[in-house]
């Protein structure tokens, strides 16, 4: 019985961690990506209105297939915002390079070397204004943000930075992509809490594995920074490397 409990397991293992992280690298080799980053488009995607012409506040996030052959397992995500009125956007990363955080290092929605970003979250007008002091406060707040601190795998990273900011926030709703490497990172150093949408909880053995349990969020196992779930709130698959397979 235990022989045949390791055979099923192992199968599982092969089927939802190796076999789409093989099809991620196939993607990766392919298309390419990654050559050339150092002199890669870093322009605007064109996802967001003009400042100039749309009064409303605005809060993003984006996400988009992060750096060189780290691209077969992760994206990268970002916050933008802009207050109403306001002449310009106010971006926020999490990167490896010097301080960590950092503001207006980008376009607003510009071309992560090279790769289109998506869209993971958006809201306009007074929800927005409402956030983005909150947002702010969550920025200044964050405890690694020393240089030094980033770590690309399993955190803290872009991503934990991302989903540690929007933390506390339940009415954001929002679910970070399952190859953000590095969301789950216990940055504040529990080891089980609630989910940031507030709708399940969450157990990490220090982002080298963990579960998650959610309406929000969904079921998703994490094997060394890979997730593997399903999402029944909006009917999808999530696999390692490849992201969300369903409804968007």
């Amino acid at each position: 019985m235990m022989l045949y409990a390791l055979k099923i397991a192992l199968g599982l293992f092969v089927l939802l961690f190796l076999l789409p992280l093989g099809i991620s690298a196939g993607l990766y080799a392919s298309s390419g990506s990654g050559a050339g980053w150092r002199t890669a488009d870093r322009s605007s995607a064109g996802l967001l209105p003009a400042p100039s012409t749309h009064q409303p506040a605005v809060l993003r996030v984006f996400a988009a297939q992060t750096v060189r052959w780290r691209g077969i397992f992760a994206v990268h995500c970002w916050i933008v915002f802009k207050e109403e009125g306001a002449s310009s956007y106010t971006r926020y990363d999490y990167t490896a390079w010097g301080n960590p955080i950092r503001m207006n290092g980008f376009e607003p929605d510009g071309r992560w070397f090279g790769q289109v970003p998506e869209t993971v979250f958006a809201v306009d007008g007074a929800t927005a204004e409402a956030l983005i002091p909150r947002v702010r406060t969550a920025i200044a707040d964050y405890a690694w943000q020393n240089q030094g601190d980033y770590r690309a795998w399993p955190g803290p990273n872009s991503n934990t930075f991302v989903a540690a900011v929007l933390d506390g926030m339940p009415e954001i709703q929002l679910a970070l992509p399952p190859n953000a490497i590095g969301k789950d990172f216990p940055y504040d150093g529990r080891w089980l809490r609630a989910t940031p949408s507030g709708t399940g909880f969450r157990l990490s053995f220090g982002g080298y594995g963990g579960l998650t349990v959610a309406w929000v969020e969904g079921f998703e196992v994490n094997i060394l920074g890979a997730v593997a779930g399903l999402d029944l709130r909006r009917p999808a698959i999530k696999l390692p490397g490849l992201g969300r397979l369903g409804m968007a």
